[in-house]
């Protein structure tokens, strides 16, 4: 069996999803045991909403010890089965949030989504404006200034200006319902030549903006999509199975919160079926802006969300190293296992496929209201 669930597990407080023979239900693992909260609260997004961070959780239907639920992926036929933790929040992103993620985006962007051309500007870039970028506050007067420089250099881009600009990069990703948990395939588009997965640290957030806890991610990124245009961004990230969350929320509470989350290192594994490794990290403490001004900027007087929102909050994991051809980089390949994990967290693990072959998503809105409504669930 993977692992899920992190070392202090006994000590959290996790909120997810699993689905079972009556559908989707909200559940709870508390001191180490797995609580079904769906006959109190029919939704994630409905409890995080009503209920005040010193509130007390729901008791919910005792389903024993987590130890004794062996949880397999879903490739496997496995039922139940754990999903996505979160159901109606919005899904949103924040890109460009690290120094070296902000660097390879530069990099895609002057080799037009070619992976043969990238090592010719990936030197030159980080020798004129590394070093610099990765001390500057973003909209800072120094910021400005190094804004101007690179401008006056030639060497100024698009996503520069959201790298160290006023303004934070933030995008939906997925829409809601259609993200995919722990133990699925995650999709990579069948024409997409050079890709790779985005660890990331996903905040969870209640309608009012507050940040109530935190999970794992994967924000699938399509690099030679994006890289030949900004704007097919849309068709880089947001495809059938691309985006992963889980395996559960970790809520906030008196041990842990936003402290440690600032703290985290992010690891990634990816072993394929051609024997290939490879690992790496994102640590957030490099992160150039902070979570809670990324929350800013994503929710105000100019934009809400009802049922509140998950935002992805960026990686600075962009791998370099060649799997085939020399100068070729990292591209995924079909069977790719996929593994993000964190302290606190516990472990998220999906399998690469083509998004036409990943599982189709069919389970929408209207399809969770009448299951809910059929079930009893909705007051």
């Amino acid at each position: 069996m993977e692992r899920l669930f992190a070392s202090d597990v006994e000590e959290s407080l996790l909120l997810g999803r699993i689905m079972g023979p009556e559908g989707p239900s909200p559940v709870l693992v508390r001191k180490g045991r797995l609580f079904d909260l769906s006959g109190q609260v029919p939704t994630v997004a409905d409890l995080l909403a009503n209920l005040e961070p010193d509130d007390d959780l729901p008791i919910g239907i005792d389903l024993g010890s987590i130890d004794d639920h062996d949880w397999t992926a879903q490739w496997d036929g496995a039922a139940p089965y754990l999903l996505s933790p979160i159901d109606l929040q919005c899904i949103k992103a924040a890109g460009v949030t690290f120094a070296v993620s902000a660097l390879e985006r530069v990099i895609e962007e002057r080799a037009r989504g070619d992976a043969s051309q990238a090592n010719l500007f990936r030197d030159m870039i980080r020798e004129r404006i590394g070093g610099e970028l990765r001390s500057v506050r973003p909209g800072s007067d120094e910021a400005e200034r190094l804004k101007q420089l690179l401008i006056n250099e030639g060497l100024w881009s698009q996503y520069l200006e959201v790298a160290i600009g006023p303004h934070a990069e933030l995008f939906t990703k997925a829409p809601v319902l259609s993200s995919v948990g722990w133990g699925a395939d995650v999709g990579i588009r069948s024409d997409s030549h050079w890709n790779n997965p985005e660890p990331e640290i996903v905040l969870v957030c209640d309608p009012r903006g507050r940040i109530r806890g935190v999970t794992l991610g994967n924000d699938v990124n399509l690099r030679d999509i994006e890289g030949r245009s900004a704007l097919l961004l849309g068709k880089a990230k947001d495809n059938n199975a691309s985006c992963a969350l889980g395996p559960f929320i970790r809520l906030f509470d008196k041990g842990f919160d936003l402290k440690q989350v600032r703290q985290t290192t992010v690891d990634l594994e990816i072993v394929g079926q051609d024997n290939f490794r490879l690992e790496g990290s994102s640590s957030m403490n490099l992160i150039s802006r902070d979570p809670t001004d990324l929350v800013r900027q994503t929710i105000g007087k100019n934009h809400q969300y009802p049922d509140g929102f998950v935002l992805f909050l960026g990686t600075m994991f962009a791998p370099v190293e060649d799997r085939d051809t020399p100068g070729g980089g990292f591209t995924h390949k079909m069977g790719d296992i996929v593994r993000v994990s964190a302290p606190g967290l516990g472990t998220l693990v999906n399998r690469v496929m083509d998004c036409e072959q990943a599982p189709p998503w069919t389970f929408g809105v209207s399809a969770l209201m009448r299951n809910l409504a059929g079930r009893g669930l909705l007051r």
